[in-house]
């Protein structure tokens, strides 16, 4: 009770500091300003946004019925805390005046000052500033809402929304500024990542592996988790195909040949990867069934992210084709170790990451995107672009799952983690927020 008070009065704080915040100082900035690139942007933005309900109905489908409305709730929330810390700092420490390369001054931005007047971002000439700040929010959302797949059914939702934070703030951002900033040490080397397979999915993914080896109890025994409502799981899965859109071709910036691009590469590659999983699972004597073909689309969307705007529509096909395979295969590896990564977020969204960046390296062609400086892919008889996300990628692996683990420990420390067996036994749904799907 009396945190649920100190963090109201926090809020309430927050809310009357806005106000007083200096009012916009001077005329909104309309000079190279394009319509049609503001209007692909707004509906761009709005399709990310869509993403993450997508995604609640997506892990909701798969979970316990008992436990369905917390792991729905774990991603809506996100879309509050996440908006409001934006607001505040995170786009501040993403994107504001570089330190050293590693980290955004958090003054630059703070409660979006200089947002709704500031000159447009200098890789995004075209449209407002503050359109590009929460196109960018957006992806700031989803982010942590990816890993809630690993501890649903096992964590306390207090604890999930201090782990929230502290990740948003001390993972999510300054990879983000790494990568995406034109002054992050990342993108000075020349890493190629066009809408987030480190900044998104490698940090989702390796945040969710040591999630599951923190919460991971060896003395009791693993069972298999049947889906609630495979409807949803259909869904979800539409929403977040659709959304993808948004999170592709949306990364282009702009109106224009790029994002048609990228819309085509990110198609083709959910279609391939889940066409594969499914016969990859026949070839193996499973049936086809409809889980499988939504977690390969996934999968091929996740590795397809970093590649989208960089390599040719072939090439995603491909790319969709491999990642869900390997995908496969590492689930199946999981499925006989002592992890317990609940919804695989690991597998799909760590590892589709990691081979969508390894990708990059091989299958990046500069006759698709202009603006890669650093080079074509290995596969086109270039060796630096490939050594550079090599190295890069080592980088952002013990980051991100170092990281996770340090503040998984610190929540752990200042609110424990894990629910209590009977909680796990009522369920989390009536323990942590006293609703039932289906009520008395």
């Amino acid at each position: 009770m009396k945190k649920s008070i100190l963090l109201l009065a926090l809020l309430i704080g927050v809310s009357i500091l806005a106000l007083f915040m200096p009012a916009v100082p001077g005329p909104i900035v309309t000079e190279g300003i394009v319509a049609g690139d503001v209007a692909w942007m707004l509906a761009a933005t709005a399709l990310v946004l869509l993403m993450t309900p997508g995604l609640a109905y997506f892990y909701g489908g798969m979970i316990d019925t008992k436990n369905i409305i917390s792991t729905m709730l774990q991603s809506f929330i996100a879309m509050g805390v996440i908006s409001v810390l934006w607001l505040v700092v995170g786009f501040s420490l993403a994107f504001g005046d570089t330190i050293g390369g590693f980290i955004g001054d958090p003054s630059t931005f703070f409660m979006f000052q200089n947002v709704l007047d500031g000159k447009p971002w200098s890789l995004a000439p075209t449209i407002p500033l503050v359109l590009f700040a929460f196109f960018q929010l957006k992806f700031a959302i989803i982010t942590p809402a990816l890993i809630t797949g690993t501890f649903a059914e096992r964590i306390r939702f207090k604890s999930y929304i201090l782990f929230l934070v502290l990740f948003s703030l001390l993972i999510y951002a300054p990879l983000a500024h790494w990568t995406w900033h034109p002054e992050g040490f990342l993108f000075q080397w020349g890493v190629l990542d066009f809408a987030g397979g480190t900044v998104v999915h490698m940090s989702a993914g390796f945040a969710a592996l040591a999630a599951s080896m923190f919460l991971r109890d060896k003395s009791e025994k693993k069972h298999a988790i049947a889906p609630a409502n495979i409807p949803f799981v259909l869904l979800g899965t539409g929403l977040l195909w659709f959304g993808w859109f948004g999170f592709n071709a949306g990364s282009a910036l702009s109106a224009g040949t790029l994002a048609a691009s990228a819309f085509a590469t990110t198609n083709t590659a959910a279609a391939a990867a889940g066409l594969a999983w499914v016969l990859f699972d026949a070839a193996r004597g499973k049936k086809p069934s409809a889980v499988g073909f939504c977690i390969g689309s996934v999968v091929g969307l996740v590795a397809i992210t970093p590649a989208a705007g960089f390599v040719t529509v072939p090439s995603s096909l491909f790319i969709g084709t491999f990642a869900a395979i390997i995908s496969n295969v590492v689930i199946s590896w999981k499925s006989k170790t002592s992890l317990e990564d609940t919804l695989d977020v690991f597998p799909c969204h760590g590892v589709g990451g990691l081979v969508g960046m390894i990708m990059t390296a091989l299958l990046a062609n500069v006759a698709v995107n202009a603006a890669n400086t650093t080079g074509n892919g290995l596969f086109f008889g270039d060796m630096t672009l490939f050594l550079v996300h090599m190295k890069a990628l080592l980088i952002v692996v013990a980051f991100t799952f170092g990281g996770a683990y340090v503040i998984l420990l610190i929540t752990n420390l200042i609110l424990p983690l894990k629910v209590t067996e009977e909680e796990k036994k009522i369920g989390q749904d009536f323990s942590q927020h006293g609703e039932n799907l289906y009520p008395a």
